[in-house]
C-alpha cells in the first residue's frame, strides 16, 4: 500500500499543470447527436484555426471519423465526430462572420464562445456587463498572436513601408506606386469588410481616427480570397492575417523611429512587430458548459498552441532564439545580454497601470513551466535569467530608466512568488522603441519587459 501511495505521489508531482488531461466522452447519451458548444465571430480565427483546434480536441477526447461539414452558408461549418462507445455524434458549430458577431452571439446566448481578432470594444463590454466582466481573466482568453500582414504582388519592388505610408496608401493620399519608389502605375487597394476583426485591427493600428479607407477599395469577407487577388494583381496591395499570405509578398513595416520588421516567430510572438495583434476567445466568465472550459484549457496548453503554430499563426509556446540583427544593437545592450538568447515573450501591462495584463499573467505561468521543464532555475543550473524593462520618453532619461526598471521588478516579483529568482532586473529606459512614441498605443507597446537566458557556463569559461 505504501509503495502504491509513493508511486501515485511521484506521478502527481511530475504532471504539468499545462498537460492536456482531457476526459474521454463518458457522460454522453447513448446514441443521438450532442452539440458540445458553438463558436461565433472572427473569420481570422474561424476560417481555419478554430476548426483545427476543435478537431484535435475531439480527437484527444476519443472521437473518430472527424469531418468538416459545410452548412451551405458561407463561413459557417460544423465539426463533427463519432464516439464509438456510445454510438453518439458530437459536433461543434462555427459561424465566422466577424468579431462583432461573436459578442452579439454571447449576448443572445446563441454562442458559447466569441472568437475575436481584436479586444472587446467598450460597447461590447457594456453589452455583456450584466453577464460578466469581459476584461477579466476568466472571460478574456488570448489563444495566439497574429501578424497583420501587408501584402503586395511578388514582383512589386517595394520591400518596406512605414505605418504612415501604409495609412496614406489605404486612405488615397498615395495613388501611384512611383510616389513610394516603386514602378509607375495606379495603386489598387484591397481591404477586409467592415464586420471583420482584421479590419478593426487595421483601422485602429494604421488609419486611426484621422483617416478613412479610400472609396475605391474593394472589400472582402475572406482573408484568403483577398490574398489570392493581390497575388494576381501587380498593382495590388492589401492586408490579411499572417496565416493567409499564401502566394503574395510580405512587406516589412516600421513605426516611427523603430526599425522595419517582417512578421516572424520572434517579432510577432513578442508583439514587437508594428502590426502584431492578439487573437481572442471570449466567454461570459467561467462557462457553465464543462466542454467549453475544457476546450479553452486545451487551446491554451502546449498541445493547443502547437495547432495554433501549425495553422500559420504564432503560438505562445516559449522558445529561446537569437534575434536577427543582434550585432546592430547598442554595445551596452549587447553587454547586458552577452552569452544570452531571447525568449519569445514580452510582458506588457494594463493601460495606465503597473499591473500585468491578462496575457502577461498567463505568460508568467508559461515562463515558470518553461524554466522548470528546461531546468533553468538559477539555483539548480548555470543558466541565468535577465529581465530588461523598456519604456517611453519622459522628462529625463533617469525618469524613463527608473520606470522601466520598476516594470522589470514587477515581473521579477511574480516570478519570485513562483520560486524563480532572476539574476538581473535591468531598466533600459526609452531606448530601442518598437513603436511610435507619438501615439498612445505605441507608447503602451514600448512599455515592456523582455526575458533573456544567459549561458552561465560560457561566462565561467571566459
Amino acid at each position: 500500500m505504501k509503495l502504491l501511495f509513493f508511486v501515485l505521489l511521484i506521478c502527481l508531482t511530475f504532471v504539468s499543470p499545462f498537460s492536456s488531461a482531457l476526459q474521454r466522452f463518458s457522460d454522453l447519451p447513448y446514441d443521438g447527436t450532442t452539440n458540445l458548444f458553438t463558436i461565433h465571430g472572427s473569420n481570422t480565427v474561424g476560417a481555419a484555426l478554430a476548426p483545427n483546434l476543435v478537431k484535435e480536441y475531439l480527437a484527444q477526447k476519443g472521437a473518430e471519423q472527424i469531418e468538416t461539414l459545410q452548412t451551405g452558408v458561407e463561413n459557417e461549418k460544423i465539426i463533427r465526430g463519432v464516439v464509438r462507445e456510445s454510438r453518439t455524434i458530437v459536433e461543434v458549430v462555427i459561424e465566422a462572420h466577424g468579431s462583432g458577431t461573436g459578442f452579439k452571439g454571447l449576448s443572445s446566448q446563441q454562442a458559447d464562445i466569441a472568437a475575436a481578432s481584436r479586444p472587446a470594444k467598450y460597447k461590447e463590454v457594456n453589452l455583456l456587463q450584466h453577464k460578466a466582466d469581459m476584461r477579466a481573466p476568466d472571460s478574456e482568453h488570448i489563444v495566439g498572436i497574429d501578424g497583420l500582414a501587408i501584402i503586395v504582388h511578388p514582383q512589386n519592388p517595394i520591400h518596406t513601408l512605414s505605418v504612415d505610408q501604409i495609412a496614406g496608401i489605404f486612405s488615397g493620399d498615395y495613388q501611384d506606386w512611383a510616389e513610394l519608389g516603386g514602378n509607375s502605375g495606379q495603386i489598387n487597394v484591397y481591404a477586409r469588410d467592415d464586420k471583420s476583426g482584421t479590419w478593426d485591427s487595421f483601422k485602429g493600428m494604421v488609419l486611426g481616427k484621422q483617416k478613412a479607407l479610400v472609396d475605391s477599395a474593394e472589400r472582402f469577407e475572406s482573408n484568403d480570397e483577398l490574398s489570392d487577388l493581390v497575388a494576381s494583381d501587380v498593382r495590388g496591395i492589401g492586408f490579411v492575417g499572417l496565416a493567409s499570405v499564401r502566394q503574395s509578398k510580405l512587406v516589412a513595416v516600421s513605426d516611427g523611429s523603430a526599425k522595419a520588421l517582417l512578421p516572424n516567430k520572434l517579432t510577432v510572438a513578442t508583439e514587437d512587430y508594428a502590426l502584431a495583434r492578439r487573437l481572442y476567445m471570449y466567454t461570459a466568465g467561467t462557462s457553465a458548459n464543462v466542454y467549453v472550459n475544457e476546450f479553452l484549457n486545451f487551446v491554451l496548453e502546449n498541445a493547443g498552441q502547437k495547432i495554433v503554430a501549425d495553422t500559420g499563426f504564432i503560438s505562445q509556446e516559449l522558445k529561446a532564439v537569437m534575434p536577427e540583427g543582434y550585432a546592430e544593437l547598442p554595445q551596452d545592450f549587447r553587454d547586458i545580454t552577452a552569452n544570452a538568447e531571447r525568449l519569445t515573450i514580452n510582458f506588457r501591462f494594463k493601460e495606465g497601470s503597473a499591473k500585468l495584463d491578462n496575457k502577461a499573467l498567463k505568460d508568467v505561468e508559461r515562463l515558470v513551466q518553461y524554466l522548470k521543464t528546461n531546468n533553468t532555475l538559477t539555483n539548480t543550473s548555470l543558466n541565468e535569467i535577465v529581465l530588461i524593462g523598456f519604456g517611453d520618453k519622459k522628462k529625463t532619461e533617469e525618469r524613463a530608466r527608473l520606470l522601466s526598471k520598476l516594470r522589470a521588478m514587477a515581473v521579477r516579483r511574480e516570478l519570485v512568488r513562483n520560486g524563480i529568482y532572476p539574476k538581473e532586473s535591468v531598466g533600459y529606459g526609452e531606448y530601442l522603441p518598437v513603436a511610435s512614441i507619438n501615439r498612445s498605443e505605441g507608447r503602451m507597446k514600448n512599455r515592456r519587459v523582455e526575458v533573456w537566458l544567459r549561458d552561465g557556463a560560457a561566462i565561467a569559461a571566459e
